[in-house]
Parts: C-alpha cells; sequence; structure tokens
C-alpha cells in the first residue's frame, strides 16, 4: 500500500486568496506546487508568452543565429535530422518549415528506429556528405554524438545541435565531473554548463522553438514570424508527450499551444483529432498525451517517423486524412503487442525472481525493440521500481529504461558504462544497445550500485488538502481547479482526503465492467456518489481482507457497511446540459 502524506507548506494562504480572488483551498494547492511568492503565483494563474524566457539566454544562440543566416546568404545545403519519437518529430517539423520561410534549401532526415537507432550514427552523416549536405542542424539529438559530428566536420559539414538531453560527462578520479560536449559549431542545450537559461527542463521541440524565435527576431522574416503561433502548438504537443514537468515556462507554454491548437490551421493535426474521435475545442493535456501523441510515436515504433512528419506536412485535408488513418491504425496494431509485452516481461520477472531486485532488468528477445519503453513504463507502474526492458535488435541488444523518482537513471549508468555500445538519456528514462552476454552481468552491477532503500519503493500519496466531501465550498473549488489546467507531470491534479466513508453500495460500469460507483455515506451523514477507475480487484482484495470473504460481492448488492478512507479528486461533470460535481477515488485504506 501507498504511504499518505498531508502536504503542511506554509505561506500567507489568506494574503494570496484576498489578492487573486480565489479561496485560501487553491491558495493551499498553489504552494504545494512549489510557489512561494505572489509574482510566482501571478505567473502560474496569468502568465503568457511575455512571461516566457529570451532565447538569446541559452548557451550558444547567437553563434548558431549568425551562423545560420550566413549560410543563408551562402546558399548551403542544410539537412535536419531528428528523432522518430513526437518531440524529434515536431523539432523537425519546426526546423524545417523555419529555414523553408527564410528561403533555404533544406531537407529532413529522420533515423529508422530499427535499422539506424537513436539519433546521428556514422551511416547518416555518410549519406548527408553523398547528398552534399553543407550544414546540419540536429533537433532532439546531437549531445552525445561526438564521433559523428567529429566525422562530419572531417567531410565539411558544419553541425549544429539543438538538444535537451543530459550531456555525456566522464568521473574523475577526485569524484568530479568533466563534461564531454560534442564539436560542434554551436551546441544549444540547456543542460550543460555555463548555461543561463533558468528552465532546463524544456524538451528538443521547445529548444527548436527557441531557435526559430531567435532566428525570426534577428532576420526580421515577416513569414517567420506570422508562422511562430503555429509553431508553439507543436512545441505544447511535445512537451506533453515527451513528458515534461508543467512547471515554469512549461506551463505556459503548453497552455497557450493548446488553446491555439484547438483552432489549428494544420490539416495533419485536425485529421489525427477527428480520427480519434476527439473535439478539437476540447481538446486538453490528456488528449494529446495519451491519444494524439501515441499515433504519432506509431509511426516510429512500427514503421518509419517519416510518415508522421508527412502527416503535418500535409498540403490537403484528403491527404491527412489519409495519413491520419493509416497513423491510427498503426497505433492499435501498437497497443495490442504492447499488452501481450507486459504479460511476458510480468511472467519473466516471476520466472526469474526479480520481485526484489531493486533495478529490474528484463529481457525478451522477440518483443518488438520499439515498445521496449512502453513495456518497461508498464513494469515500473506496476512495480515501482527501475525498469531496463531489452530486446534482440538487428546488431546486439537494444534496450529502454524508465526510472522512479530518487534514481537518476543516466548517472546510474555511466557508472556501469562498460556494459553498454552505446547509450543515453536523463533522469527519469533511457535507451540502450549492449552485447547479449553482459546482460546478466549489467543486472548485477546496477543492484550492486543501486542505494535505494525498501522505503524508497514504497508508493508516496501526497494529499493537498483533507476536505470532506460535504464541505459547502466544493462548487466553487471545483470551478477554481480549471485554472490550475493543464495538468500533467509536476502539476497533478490536486489531491483531496476523508477518513472514514461508510461504503453502502456498488455497481460496475463500463463495456468491460472495469470501474464502479459507489454510494457512500459521509461521517455526517450524508450520501454521497464516489466513482473508482482504478484497480477494482485490488479494491475488491482489499476489503475481503479487511472485512471477510464475500464484502465485494455484498457492496454491489447493495449490503456493505464497509468503511474506508479515501484520496479523491475533484471535478465537474457536464451531461444532456447538467453539471454536477464529481469526486474519483484514487487511493484508498
Amino acid at each position: 500500500m501507498e504511504k499518505w502524506y498531508v502536504s503542511a507548506k506554509k505561506a500567507d494562504f489568506d494574503g494570496w486568496s484576498e489578492e487573486f480572488r480565489i479561496t485560501p483551498v487553491l491558495a493551499r494547492i498553489l504552494r504545494n506546487r512549489g510557489l512561494t511568492d505572489e509574482e510566482q503565483v501571478r505567473r502560474f494563474l496569468r502568465g503568457s508568452l511575455e512571461d516566457c524566457y529570451s532565447p538569446w539566454l541559452l548557451k550558444d544562440m547567437e553563434k548558431a543565429v549568425d551562423l545560420i543566416l550566413s549560410a543563408l546568404k551562402e546558399k548551403v545545403y542544410f539537412r535536419v535530422i531528428g528523432d522518430y519519437d513526437v518531440d524529434g518529430i515536431c523539432s523537425s517539423y519546426l526546423l524545417t518549415r523555419a529555414l523553408e520561410l527564410l528561403g533555404a534549401r533544406v531537407d529532413t532526415a529522420i533515423p529508422h528506429r530499427i535499422h539506424d537507432g537513436y539519433g546521428l550514427n556514422d551511416h547518416l552523416i555518410q549519406e548527408a556528405a553523398q547528398a552534399g549536405v553543407e550544414m546540419i542542424l540536429t533537433c532532439d539529438n546531437g549531445i552525445a554524438a561526438a564521433p559523428q559530428i567529429e566525422m562530419a566536420g572531417r567531410l565539411g559539414i558544419r553541425v549544429i545541435v539543438t538538444d535537451h538531453h543530459e550531456v555525456p560527462f566522464e568521473i574523475g578520479e577526485d569524484g568530479s565531473r568533466r563534461e564531454l560536449l560534442p564539436p560542434a559549431s554551436a551546441v544549444i542545450d540547456p543542460k550543460q554548463t555555463g548555461c543561463a537559461y533558468p528552465f532546463p527542463g524544456i524538451c528538443g521541440s521547445v529548444v527548436a522553438y527557441k531557435l526559430v524565435c531567435a532566428l525570426a527576431e534577428k532576420s526580421g522574416s515577416a513569414a517567420l514570424k506570422r508562422e511562430l503561433g503555429k509553431f508553439l502548438e507543436l512545441a505544447a504537443l511535445a512537451t506533453v508527450c515527451d513528458v515534461m514537468e508543467l512547471k515554469d515556462e512549461n506551463r505556459i507554454l503548453v497552455k497557450e499551444g493548446l488553446r491555439r491548437m484547438r483552432s489549428t490551421e494544420n490539416p495533419g493535426l485536425r485529421a489525427l483529432v477527428e480520427v480519434n474521435g476527439l473535439n478539437l475545442s476540447g481538446l486538453t493535456a490528456y488528449h494529446l498525451g495519451f491519444v494524439v501523441g501515441p499515433c504519432l510515436n506509431a509511426a516510429g515504433r512500427l514503421d518509419t517517423a517519416k510518415r508522421a512528419l508527412e502527416l503535418l506536412q500535409s498540403a490537403s485535408v484528403a491527404e491527412a486524412m489519409s495519413a491520419a488513418r493509416e497513423l491510427k491504425e498503426l497505433n492499435d496494431s501498437r497497443k495490442d503487442l504492447t499488452a501481450r509485452g507486459v504479460e511476458q516481461a510480468k511472467r519473466y520477472i516471476l520466472e526469474h525472481g526479480m520481485e526484489s531486485d531493486k533495478v529490474m532488468v528484463v529481457f525478451l528477445p522477440e518483443v518488438h525493440e520499439s515498445l521496449a519503453g512502453i513495456i518497461a513504463g508498464r513494469i515500473r507502474e506496476q512495480f515501482g521500481r527501475p525498469v531496463f526492458l531489452l530486446t534482440r535488435g538487428e546488431d546486439g541488444v537494444k534496450g529502454s529504461g524508465r526510472s522512479i523518482e530518487g534514481y537518476h537513471m543516466y548517472d546510474a549508468m555511466t557508472r556501469v558504462k562498460e556494459y553498454f555500445t552505446r547509450f543515453g538519456g536523463h533522469a527519469m528514462a533511457a535507451g540502450l544497445s549492449m552485447r547479449e552476454e553482459d546482460i546478466e552481468p549489467l543486472r548485477r552491477a546496477l543492484n550492486e550500485s543501486c542505494t535505494l532503500t525498501e522505503e524508497d519503493f514504497i508508493p508516496k500519496v501526497h494529499i493537498d488538502v483533507p476536505m470532506p466531501l460535504d464541505y459547502s465550498g466544493a462548487e466553487r473549488i471545483a470551478e477554481e481547479l480549471e485554472l490550475l489546467e493543464p495538468f500533467g507531470v509536476g502539476n497533478p491534479k490536486p489531491l483531496f482526503a476523508q477518513k472514514d466513508l461508510e461504503f453502502c453500495a456498488g455497481s460496475l460500469m463500463g463495456a468491460n465492467r472495469n470501474c464502479a460507483r459507489y454510494r457512500v455515506r459521509t461521517p455526517e451523514g450524508s450520501m454521497r456518489q464516489l466513482l473508482f477507475f482504478g484497480d477494482l480487484e485490488r479494491f475488491h482484495t482489499f476489503l475481503e481482507e479487511r472485512y471477510g470473504p464475500g464484502s465485494a460481492a455484498a457492496l454491489y448488492q447493495g449490503e456493505g457497511h464497509f468503511r474506508v478512507s479515501a484520496v479523491y479528486q475533484l471535478g465537474k461533470n457536464a451531461f444532456r446540459g447538467k453539471t454536477e460535481i464529481q469526486y474519483v477515488m484514487q487511493y484508498f485504506c
């Protein structure tokens, strides 16, 4: 079971309430999001693009802009090289389109996940040289590609790196770190030492967007300036899909990007929303992360990411609809393959006695390597431990890792880098290549060097405010919570809690009867409705263990008298023209 904590951060809640005309409850939630003063609260609630940071604060930005503008005058041949996920696809679109608007001769190369692997490789550099490319702009990759960038230099190709991943480093004998920057003409990455950018937690597409903004400013191009709003839509999409924290500047960019996306002129985005049965005007961050984004990702996983890029570049509605339907079909296929892979991974863990491993290393040679990251993420969610999911690729073993809070995956891999032929990533996720014979030694080394304790593996639930379901101001708070959107990583939906609710009756819902509606009596004696979309089997087991066999069945027969404490989310539900308060249980004990 999880450990529950009630956040107890202090601030002038009444003062914030008066200044911003919000309830003290919302003021407390804002403090729990790490805000400490009125300016931060203003920026969170009312921030606009004017509150975002100048692109010129990024190290090497001025150098990169000058190089690109000089190259444009020289009529050089540009190539943008991206990545095969949503962030790489969106940033490739941004840079390519921006250069086209500036009159450049430019094309795009996105590595094939199976044949090329992540980021720059020798093959891509050689292809560029044979095609006569004179300048390469990377996006969402390049920071770890020093050998390839050195090769490009020998072949007469200048490289500008735009990336957001961790900078590779080596650890000296005294424990100090030394960054290993690639020998590019310019390196724009907010995570590099000496970069003055105030918020390094941006994705690759935002780095690319900042470069485009700087190019628009310095070039004075009216055409490019007109497109910045459209580019912002894709920067927002990538921020959500790359699971960046929706804090600080990211929150503003996603909020503003979503607002524009609800009336987007991009035929590809409109088509993708339509084929998934979504309402464009009601688009949320959830839809980006769990519906739209996975369709774009599916192309890079099961086919080629160029199809997703072509969707964004569609010139007509007919062309966009055809591409969107193909991507949705690919994503549906991906879902089935993922479900099978998750079951195989769980069996592997049990068969190999890995339930107690601090770091799980799972080898499924037959699983499609493009699904490794998704499966690793699902296993991490179930077991609450860092997970590496490995599979057999065309050239040795490939894999992806997904981490938990408190375990910096990239740093941990750096400590055992002798087992990898290639790796990269950041705190919460990573990709790798390695030899098959090194799998078991890697598992031992990762576990021996892991400093996580059993306490670290207990999921933590941070309750914003203990608040009874009968609270008289619940309706106003439900309306106020919309001010906190968009929700996501780093800005989760607020959690409330109440002890000793009496579960009296329940009914199963949904086509698969995998969610439920409960009638509960509050300690004050009133009846409320509580929805649950979580793990029903787990909840039923909890009831049986606490109140005896047959308890779950009794609840659905309307014979429940079971006291349960619940953590819940508060919201509004509109149905047939009627809006009502909705309580959704998230945790129980």
